[in-house]
């Protein structure tokens, strides 16, 4: 039976924390060197605020509460990879974020929106717009 490509759903969590954003930065994946959220697959039958929770202790070792859908976006932009992103806004409940999973990640730091590292993730400039405009769906 031939094997046909499908999208994969990924997730990304924009975490708050006393009006500053946790960003992490990636490495040895598609967009290594930028800079983004906590996240990744969903799982089969695992709900969108379980991925988000679990994913969040798995890389940066924190808990979260109050998530929330931010948006939604048909990614492409890492072709021949495509994905439905799942954009959500939690707060920070808590612990320090630290490396967890230092294959993928170089570092986690908190910053203020007025000063955001770059480059961005692909991903995080979906929910930046969506958090700063209100827009909530990307289809490109």
């Amino acid at each position: 039976m031939e094997q046909r490509n499908r999208p994969q759903v990924g997730v990304g969590v924009m975490i708050m924390r006393d009006g500053k954003v946790l960003l992490g930065k990636r490495k040895g994946s598609h967009g290594d060197g930028e800079y983004s959220f906590t996240g990744g697959h969903l799982e089969y039958m695992e709900s969108i605020v379980e991925c988000a929770k679990r994913e969040t202790r798995e890389e940066a070792g924190i808990e979260i509460d109050g998530v929330k859908f931010l948006c939604i976006a048909n990614s492409k932009s890492f072709a021949p990879k495509h994905y439905l992103y799942v954009g959500l806004i939690a707060e920070w409940k808590s612990g320090e974020p630290r490396v967890m999973e230092p294959d993928r990640t170089e570092s986690w730091d908190w910053y203020d929106f007025n000063s955001l590292p770059e480059p961005l993730f692909q991903p995080v400039a979906y929910s930046l717009e969506a958090y700063r405009t209100g827009k909530n769906f990307f289809d490109n």
